[in-house]
């Protein structure tokens, strides 16, 4: 049996603000350390649920936030900064269940750090269905056959999964006060409740269907500013939506309307926030 993680950082335990998930800041040392910690966890309850192979792959920022001398020696792991696709790099048919750890919330949502993969979006949809990380990441699994077994992070994260997601497990390791102020578990009962989930949800993952993407999806993406929605329609086969922030591109499958979504976000960046 082959099992697929994901690992994000704001849906950590104990993580409550971006010093803890920025390489500039002072407590990204202790947040690197938490999130290999929760790592570890689902590492072990998929392996004790009969998980043969583990492959994670680090999906926060530059990606390279896992430290690979303390990982599970039984995993794999993919890491740095230029995947073709970022947060599901490695995802593919032979993989009998994903497990997505460490997730946020989307953009304008309750929840900690809440977004969509960068903060200069706002909202994105794929047809009319409003997505963020956790429904892009299970439309790219689902493409593939895969379902979605587990979300672990905050209850804004867990919340969503169980919303986009029938039968999904989650584990919420901690509740989020505010944008910025959680209510955590400590990290010894919060691997308690991964290990004890991830064994649970690969013995349940007969009962979560993948979430299968629509054929020749339009993707949108709603920008903060004009300026961040006029570099994102430089690319090909993008235009934006009169009077908005809003950029369309019709794609011709799920993989497409992915890699369109880090392409336009990436040119979305050369513009300021001003």
């Amino acid at each position: 049996m082959n099992i697929y993680l994901s690992v994000d950082m704001e849906g950590i335990t104990g993580i409550p603000d971006y010093t803890f998930v920025d390489s500039s800041q002072h407590n990204y040392e202790i947040g690197r350390s938490l999130m290999t910690g929760d790592a570890n966890a689902v590492i072990e309850g998929a392996l004790a649920g009969g998980a043969e192979h583990v492959l994670v792959n680090d999906s926060h920022s530059k990606m390279n936030n896992l430290l690979p001398e303390k990982l599970h020696p039984e995993a794999e792991l993919i890491n740095g900064g230029v995947k073709l696709y970022s947060m599901v790099e490695g995802l593919d048919s032979m993989y009998d269940g994903a497990i997505f750890t460490g997730y946020h919330s989307r953009a304008g949502q309750p929840g900690v750090m809440s977004h969509s993969m960068i903060h200069a979006v706002r909202n994105m949809w794929i047809n009319e269905q409003e997505i963020g990380e956790i429904g892009f990441n299970a439309y790219i699994a689902g493409y593939h056959g895969v379902p979605v077994i587990m979300v672990a992070g905050d209850d804004g994260a867990c919340r969503e999964a169980e919303e986009l997601i029938p039968g999904v497990l989650t584990a919420t390791v901690k509740k989020s006060l505010t944008r910025s102020a959680v209510r955590s578990l400590s990290p010894q009962k919060a691997h308690e409740l991964l290990k004890e989930k991830a064994a649970e949800a690969i013995a349940n993952r007969g009962n979560v269907k993948p979430l299968t993407p629509p054929d020749n999806p339009v993707l949108r993406i709603e920008f903060t500013n004009y300026g961040q929605a006029e570099w994102a329609a430089f690319m090909p086969g993008c235009e934006i939506e009169p009077g908005s922030t809003v950029v369309r591109f019709e794609a011709k499958d799920i993989l497409e309307a992915y890699s369109a979504m880090l392409v336009m976000i990436e040119l979305a960046l050369q513009t300021t926030y001003r």
